[in-house]
């Protein structure tokens, strides 16, 4: 019986941590693109953060200042390749897990003038 009991509950909390943390980022993600002013950057502009204390990249035109999270990166001085650049081709890689997805929004700082 108390294994009944047990595996009931692992199950419950393991299907709350699997769809929990999917509708908070939902909802984190509109917040983000209705309640945060957008502002325009140019390429050049962009492309004077490209260092490792400066680290601005740009992903399907948009712009993210990831600054704080170049020594974090697991990938090491992989982030840096395309700093003050275009990284899209680079983010949607196969090495990149799906929460690196719902992290990107944190570092959102505008768009990319086109």
């Amino acid at each position: 019986m108390m294994i009944i009991v047990a595996a009931l509950v692992l199950g419950v909390l393991f299907g709350a941590l699997i769809l929990i943390p999917r509708d908070r980022n939902a909802q984190k993600v509109q917040l983000n693109s209705t309640n945060k002013a957008s502002k325009v950057y140019g390429k050049d502009e962009v492309s004077v953060h490209n260092k490792r204390t400066d680290c601005w990249i740009i992903i399907k035109n948009k712009v993210y200042d990831v600054t704080s999270y170049v020594e974090e990166h697991p990938g090491g001085d992989a982030i840096l390749a395309h700093a003050g650049d275009d990284s899209t081709e680079g983010f949607y890689g196969p090495q990149h897990a799906t929460r690196v997805f719902d992290m990107i929004d944190d570092f959102y700082v505008g768009d990319l003038r086109l």
